[in-house]
């Protein structure tokens, strides 16, 4: 029985549901703010011109003439009237309460993209891009160029003060690792002989000061050490560098035996051991003169050499030259002193600091680079011969300039510009003279002074809306009975 009571309230419930739909299908029922006053929005006819055509299906397509879409439907005529964007009434006091000063008369509306079109209402572009309102009092006859304080604020404007800064400039250059020529010892005897026995240094190995190199016999070295104890012996001596022979006093004296050795390159070692000994050795043994590393390894055992013959080169790789190819533009800059960093592939992320010695007084030709010798400290020996390195020069004078950031110019070739904060929006172009460049700073000769504020970012959208202003005061408002560019020719 509950089963059959529910059931029949739901068919009594849309039993009259239907009733009341048709009674106010017929009219037989009005409910109250139901008029067709209050339902109906009467909306005026279109009017004016056909301004441009859209899309039938409200596609964002728009043409100038008329066309058809893929599957063949014309595109919708738009008039004069219809090309407002949600509302006349709205948009008009949204274009007052932005009007720059509070509510100010339009003058006329421009084209969004920057062309001299220019529209008595509001209008859209081809694009579907309505058209900007232009105030009265916008525009001012000084040069400045004035922007919306809420454009700004979008585009990022930014405005610095005008000081001074120490101009840097950093030059890079492509360079070499070369070995330092001060720190090349060659061991080359200076009288004949042979090769009794090598030591174990050999190419490419690193010896320390006085090790042993290589054993030598030289007829010279013995005949001199037999002199040196003949001298000894005999008592005629003067010191241990002269002999004097009998009757012969005074300067007259001739060099002695111990002095001789000395200009063979014997060492005081050989000597004080022929001395105190008494005897004179078979051999002489040649020690490293310096620490460092094997570059030549000329003799083998047993084999014979005559004065001047290199039997070993050894250089000193704890100080090394980096050779910087730097462009003939930038030469007049590098001056001896200038600190200097190189980075190379080897080892990146280390940078090895050094400082100019040298600038070569001589132009490379076939590359119209000079050479500059970079003296760099080489402790661990991680930088070798003929390693490649990128060089970075800081160059610059000694006191501070006046400067502005290079983001600040506008540099069309043959005239440079910033753009000055006049404050309110209001920017004025200045023509500048530029002088040295450093590293981020350009500095200024003429046409700014030290507190002047200048546009750093952003700038060039301030250009653009300085350009377009000019071209639109070419143009007076135009009549309302006279149709726009876009009109006529339609």
């Amino acid at each position: 029985m509950s089963s059959l009571k529910g059931l029949a309230s739901v068919a009594a419930i849309l039993a009259a549901a239907a009733a009341g739909l048709w009674a106010g299908q017929t009219g037989m029922l009005k409910l109250p703010m139901t008029t067709p006053a209050a339902m109906t929005e009467v909306h005026p006819a279109a009017s004016g011109p056909v301004i441009y055509y859209r899309d039938p299906n409200g596609k964002a397509f728009y043409s100038l003439t008329p066309r058809n879409t893929d599957s063949g439907q014309a595109y919708v005529p738009v008039l004069a009237s219809e090309d407002v964007s949600f509302g006349p009434k709205a948009k008009a006091v949204a274009q007052v309460a932005d009007a720059p000063g509070g509510a100010k008369k339009i003058k006329f509306y421009r084209n969004p993209m920057g062309l001299p079109d220019t529209s008595p209402t509001p209008k859209k572009d081809s694009m579907g891009m309505d058209y900007i309102p232009v105030f009265e009092g916008e525009e001012s006859d000084d040069g400045a160029v004035k922007v919306s304080p809420g454009k700004i604020q979008r585009t990022g404007v930014e405005t610095v003060v005008v000081g001074r800064h120490h101009i840097t400039r950093t030059i890079q250059a492509p360079g070499t690792v070369a070995i330092d020529e001060r720190r090349v010892a060659v061991v080359a005897p200076k009288f004949d002989g042979y090769v009794v026995k090598v030591g174990e240094a050999t190419t490419g190995t690193h010896v320390k000061e006085g090790d042993v190199l290589a054993t030598v016999f030289g007829q010279a070295i013995l005949d001199q050490a037999a002199r040196l104890l003949i001298e000894q012996n005999s008592g005629f001596t003067r010191g241990d560098d002269a002999f004097t022979p009998p009757g012969l006093k005074g300067p007259g004296g001739v060099v002695g035996a111990s002095r001789r050795l000395q200009n063979l390159g014997v060492t005081q070692d050989f000597i004080d051991q022929v001395k105190h000994g008494r005897s004179v050795p078979d051999t002489f043994t040649i020690r490293a003169p310096i620490s460092g590393d094997v570059l030549e390894r000329n003799w083998s055992d047993g084999q014979g050499f005559k004065a001047g013959d290199v039997g070993f080169r050894i250089v000193d790789h704890s100080m090394v030259w980096m050779m910087a190819d730097v462009a003939e533009g930038d030469i007049a800059l590098v001056r001896a002193g200038q600190r200097v960093k190189v980075m190379t592939r080897a080892y990146p992320g280390r940078t090895f600091q050094g400082r100019v010695t040298v600038v070569y007084p001589h132009l490379m030709k076939e590359t119209r680079t000079a050479q500059v010798r970079i003296e760099l400290p080489n402790p661990d020996m991680a930088l070798l011969p003929d390693m490649y390195g990128n060089v970075e020069i800081a160059t610059g004078g000694s006191g501070d300039a006046l400067s502005v950031l290079a983001s600040a110019v506008i540099d069309s070739g043959n005239r440079q510009v910033v753009l000055m904060d006049l404050g309110n929006g209001r920017y004025e172009p200045r023509d500048i003279k530029l002088g040295r460049t450093g590293d981020g700073f350009r500095e200024v000769v003429s046409g700014l002074s030290e507190g002047d504020k200048v546009v750093v970012n952003g700038n060039f959208l301030i250009d653009a809306e300085s350009n377009l202003q000019s071209a639109l005061k070419g143009f007076d408002a135009p009549s309302p009975t006279i149709p726009s560019s876009t009109e006529a020719t339609q």
